[in-house]
């Protein structure tokens, strides 16, 4: 059972990699190859280390120091000694203490003038925390986790728009396949007119001038044909930039694309563009908050345990010494600049909620437009299709008329010249059209694909 499994997978993948990627696996491959979708997912994960950087700060640092020296310096040698807890009373001089002399005094002490020269190696923990930034630690933390939502959604918006183009071209390649069908057929009709026009050369019943149109005709065709697979070779070649792997198949959906049931409401609420100016907002605010920060003192505590020697880490417990201590820091006055800061930041926020009232209104108005678009071409491709089938009957109409001599070459090419212009016609409609449908769906956000 476990052999006729992995038969039938590996079959099915060898088929998959014959007929090309479906839309859907598409869509898959581009979220997980495409290059600039790649970067994208980098700037989300950069913005959550900056996230975590500035959450981690709440917690406060412990850092330690270790100094190494060696000084002659008077005031250093004796600071050395007092803090390793060494220093004697003879480090005061008191060698030059004598009771007989009445000018003592006077005298100065040489061995705390002129000391010698001494190590000093000091280990040190020390341990900062702050406890009160006025808020803006907090709002500094919130400014980072909407930076990083911001980037989400760019990502998001990005993929978006990739998902456009690719789901564009997956439907151009099935109408040019639509189109190239027809003309396909079209150019089969045209031989059988050749040849039948050259038939009737043979028994006299046509011009030489005839078949002269008909292969003018023809060509006209091939040239169409060869602009149209073109443009299919340019697609495999965009579809393969977007997936980051060579494509030269795919499995091309159904040229028809059903209208979305996306309401307005739906649409403006999952819509990027307006979740980006929410998140711009927060970030207004808070940015408000940490201005006003300024205005509040900042508390913040540290504690720290040392030992100290003329030789590393020597008698560490004996020499160890510990403090705490805590500091408190309120600005009073510095010129009114903070009023000024945060009068501006009060000003930004006016003007980001006024940018988030524009962006709805903007999705507002371009999903009316979009959705005016559609009705509108959805009637000019009811007119154009019901306009392709008159013009098929007509040529068909003409092609027997002429071959009863009832009508000229001439008539019968202008009427081919009429179904292929609503071929093409058609075919830019539907295009039309579906780019319109994906955009709405940009618009909206849609998951489902």
């Amino acid at each position: 059972m476990k052999i006729v499994l992995i038969f039938m997978l590996i079959q099915q993948l060898l088929m998959a990699s014959i007929n090309g990627p479906t839309l859907n696996e598409a869509i898959q491959i581009l979220q997980t190859k495409n290059l600039e979708i790649k970067a994208a997912t980098l700037d989300v994960e950069i913005a959550q280390q900056e996230e975590q950087s500035v959450s981690g700060k709440a917690w406060g640092k412990l850092d330690f120091i270790q100094d190494a020296a060696r000084s002659n310096d008077a005031g250093n040698v004796f600071g050395f000694k007092l803090t390793s807890r060494e220093a004697t009373f003879g480090d005061f001089g008191f060698s030059e203490f004598s009771t007989t002399n009445p000018n003592i005094l006077n005298v100065q002490p040489a061995d705390l003038n002129y000391p010698n020269d001494r190590n000093f190696f000091q280990s040190k923990l020390r341990y900062e925390v702050p406890l009160f930034t006025g808020f803006a630690l907090s709002s500094y933390s919130d400014i980072m986790h909407s930076m990083t939502r911001m980037k989400s959604l760019k990502k998001q918006e990005l993929i978006n728009v990739k998902i456009f183009e690719l789901r564009k071209s997956y439907y151009n390649m099935a109408l040019l396949n639509n189109s190239i069908t027809n003309l396909s057929t079209i150019l089969n009709n045209i031989q059988t007119l050749q040849n039948t026009t050259q038939s009737m050369i043979d028994v006299g019943y046509a011009k030489k001038v005839d078949l002269l149109e008909v292969k003018s005709k023809k060509g006209n065709v091939q040239r169409l044909l060869i602009q149209m697979n073109s443009n299919k070779v340019l697609l495999y070649h965009y579809i393969s930039f977007l997936l980051n792997q060579k494509i030269s198949h795919i499995i091309v959906p159904s040229s028809e694309i059903s209208m979305p049931l996306l309401s307005d409401e739906n649409i403006i609420s999952s819509n990027l563009d307006i979740q980006k100016a929410s998140t711009g907002l927060l970030i207004r605010k808070d940015m408000l908050s940490v201005d006003e920060a300024a205005y509040y003192p900042t508390v913040g505590a540290f504690g720290e345990v040392a030992t100290a020697d003329d030789t590393f880490l020597e008698d560490a417990a004996k020499h160890q010494a510990y403090t705490v201590g805590a500091r408190l820091t309120w600005n009073i006055f510095n010129g009114g600049s903070d009023g000024s800061k945060i009068q501006k930041s009060k000003l930004e926020l006016l003007k980001m909620r006024s940018q988030v009232t524009l962006a709805k209104n903007g999705v507002k108005l371009q999903v009316a437009k979009i959705r005016t678009q559609i009705k509108s071409v959805d009637e000019e491709i009811k007119s154009l299709t019901q306009e392709l089938e008159l013009a098929d009957a007509i040529y068909k109409n003409y092609e027997g008329r002429y071959r009863e001599k009832l009508s000229s070459m001439n008539d019968v090419i202008i009427k081919q010249s009429q179904q292929i212009e609503k071929i093409l016609q058609l075919q830019t409609a539907k295009n039309r059209r579906n780019e319109k449908i994906f955009a709405l769906k940009k618009l909206a956000n849609t998951k489902g694909y």
